[in-house]
C-alpha cells in the first residue's frame, strides 16, 4: 500500500458510490450488508401488533447480550426464542442472529452449528426478513471452514464463486407454431434501479460477493482467475459484482492486478467501475501501475477519469509518478482545470526537484489561473527558497497586479522572514501593493509586524494606508497596539 491509510481508502470507495466495504471485526473480516449496516447488531425488537408475543422478552434479552458482545449468551438466548416459541414472530430472525453469534465466537464447532441454524431458517422460514443476510453469512462461514481445511465447504464456496463469474445465458424466445423466419431481437436488459449503492441492494449479489470474498480469504490463487472473469463480464446484471470485484483484485499482491484494473478502467461500460479501477491503481505500489495511470492520463478523453488518474498518481511514492505528473503539467492545450489539479498535487509532494520544476513552469505559463496555482503550490511546499521566489514575483512590475498581490500574500503565509516583508514596504510602489503588505503584516504573529503597523499608522503620508494600519491594529491583542491607538486618539 502507498501512503493512504486503510480508513481513507475505504471512505473513498464509499465515496465512489459503492454500498460495500470491509469492516474489521475481530479476527475475521465481515462485510456490510446491502443496506450499508454492519452485520454486528440485530434490529431493535419491532412492534408486532401483539404485545403478548411470548418470544418478546427473550429476544430483547438476546439483543442486549449481543450489544454487550457476549456472543455465547446471545447465541443461547436466540436459540431459546426459536426452540421454545417456534410460532413467535421473532423466531425466523432469531435463527439468523443465533448463527451470527456463533460465527462471532469463531470455533469450528460453533461455525458448524451456525450453518445448521441457517439451514433451519431456510427450510422453515423462507420469507424471513434476514434471509438475504443469512445467505451472505452462510458463504462467509463456508469460506472460513474451507480455509480451515474442510473440503466440502471449500468445494461449496468454489462452486458459488464460479457461478458468480458466469454471464447469464439469454433466453431464446419461442417461435409461434406455424411461423418461421428470423426472430425479432430481444430488448436489452433494463438497467438496475438507481445508481451507486441503491443499484447494489441485491441479495443475490450480496451472496455472490460473500462467496468471492470467502474464496479469496480461503485461497487467493484460486480466487484470482474467478475475479478476473467477473471483471471481464459486460452484462448489465453484473455491474454491482464488478464494482466490488475491483476492490478484491486490488488487494492481491501478485503481479497482473495492474493489467486487470487498467482494462476495467479503459473498457468497462459502467462509469463507477472505471473510476474505482483508477482509484485502486493508486494503491498498487508498482511501476507498472504508474505506467497504467500515465496511459489513462494521456489517452483518456474522460475528464473525470483523468482527474482520478491525477490523484492516483499523486498517491504513488517514487520518481516515476512525479515525473508523469510533471510531464502532464507541461502539456499545452489540455483542460486548464485538470492542469491546475496536477500543479496542486505536485506542490503537495514538494521536494527540491518539484519546487524547481514549478518555478520554471511559471515562466512558461500564459494562463493566469495556472500561474496562481503555481504560487499557491510553492507556498504549500514551503522553504526559504520558495519564499524568496514568491517575493521576487511580488516585486516584479511586469506581472499583473493580481498575481503580485497573491504572491505577496502566499509569501507571508509561508516561510518569508518578517525582516524581508517589513523591508519591502518602502521599496514597494503603489497604494494597492502597500495595502496588501499592511494586510500581510496583520496576519503575522511576530512583534516586528505590529511595530511596522504602528509605524505606518503614525508616519505614512498616505491617509488611506494609515487608516488600514489602524484598523488592523484594532484587531490585535498586542498591548502595544492598544497603546498606539490611544496615542492617536489623544493627539492634540
Amino acid at each position: 500500500m502507498s501512503r493512504m491509510s486503510l480508513g481513507v481508502m475505504l471512505a473513498t470507495v464509499m465515496g465512489f458510490g459503492g454500498a460495500w466495504a470491509p469492516v474489521a471485526q475481530g479476527p475475521i473480516v465481515s462485510i456490510q450488508n446491502s443496506a450499508g449496516r454492519p452485520d454486528s447488531t440485530p434490529p431493535a425488537p419491532w412492534p408486532l401488533g401483539d404485545p403478548g408475543d411470548p418470544g418478546d422478552s427473550l429476544y430483547r434479552a438476546a439483543r442486549e447480550a449481543l450489544d454487550r458482545r457476549d456472543f455465547r449468551l446471545a447465541a443461547d438466548l436466540f436459540d431459546q426464542v426459536s426452540a421454545k416459541y417456534p410460532a413467535s414472530a421473532y423466531a425466523p430472525d432469531a435463527l439468523y442472529w443465533r448463527a451470527f453469534s456463533l460465527y462471532r465466537l469463531g470455533g469450528t464447532a460453533q461455525l458448524r452449528a451456525a450453518l445448521q441454524s441457517l439451514s433451519v431458517q431456510r427450510q422453515r422460514f423462507a420469507q424471513a426478513a434476514t434471509r438475504g443476510d443469512a445467505a451472505a453469512l452462510e458463504r462467509r462461514i463456508q469460506g472460513e471452514l474451507g480455509r480451515r481445511g474442510d473440503p466440502t465447504a471449500a468445494a461449496y464456496v468454489d462452486s458459488v464463486a464460479e457461478a458468480a463469474a458466469m454471464p447469464p445465458v439469454p433466453p431464446v424466445p419461442p417461435v409461434p407454431a406455424g411461423e418461421a423466419g428470423p426472430v425479432s431481437p430481444q430488448p436489452p436488459e433494463p438497467p438496475r434501479r438507481g445508481n451507486g449503492d441503491r443499484a447494489c441492494r441485491d441479495e443475490d449479489d450480496d451472496t455472490k460477493l460473500a462467496a468471492l470474498n470467502a474464496l479469496q480469504q480461503m485461497d487467493d490463487e484460486r480466487a484470482r482467475p474467478i475475479l478476473r472473469k467477473v471483471l471481464a463480464r459486460r452484462d448489465a446484471g453484473s455491474v454491482c459484482l464488478r464494482r466490488k470485484a475491483v476492490f478484491l483484485i486490488a488487494q492481491e499482491d501478485a503481479s497482473g492486478a495492474e493489467d486487470i484494473l487498467l482494462d476495467a478502467a479503459r473498457g468497462d461500460p459502467d462509469r463507477e467501475v472505471r473510476e474505482q479501477s483508477v482509484f485502486w491503481l493508486s494503491q498498487v505500489g508498482t511501476d507498472k501501475a504508474v505506467t497504467a495511470l500515465d496511459s489513462i492520463l494521456r489517452m483518456s478523453k474522460d475528464p473525470s477519469l483523468q482527474e482520478k488518474a491525477v490523484f492516483a498518481l499523486s498517491q504513488h511514492e517514487g520518481a516515476r509518478a512525479q515525473q508523469a505528473l510533471r510531464g502532464y503539467a507541461e502539456r499545452p492545450g489540455l483542460p486548464e482545470e485538470l492542469r491546475e489539479k496536477v500543479i496542486f498535487w505536485i506542490g503537495q509532494e514538494g521536494g527540491k526537484e518539484n519546487d524547481a520544476f514549478l518555478r520554471a513552469l511559471y515562466q512558461k505559463l500564459r494562463e493566469e489561473g495556472l500561474r496562481e496555482k503555481v504560487l499557491f503550490s510553492l507556498s504549500q511546499s514551503g522553504g526559504a527558497e520558495n519564499a524568496r521566489w514568491l517575493l521576487g514575483i511580488a516585486k516584479d512590475g511586469t506581472q499583473t497586479i493580481e498575481l503580485r498581490k497573491k504572491a505577496l500574500f502566499w509569501a507571508g503565509q509561508s516561510d518569508a522572514s518578517i525582516a524581508d516583508l517589513t523591508g519591502l514596504y518602502d521599496a514597494m510602489k503603489g497604494r494597492e501593493m502597500r495595502e496588501q503588505l499592511v494586510f500581510v503584516y496583520s496576519q503575522r504573529d511576530e512583534p516586528e509586524a505590529v511595530n511596522k503597523l504602528i509605524d505606518i499608522a503614525r508616519r505614512d503620508p498616505d491617509t488611506e494606508l494609515r487608516k488600514k494600519a489602524l484598523f488592523w491594529l484594532g484587531q490585535s491583542d498586542d498591548p502595544r497596539a492598544a497603546k498606539a491607538l490611544q496615542d492617536v486618539i489623544e493627539q492634540p
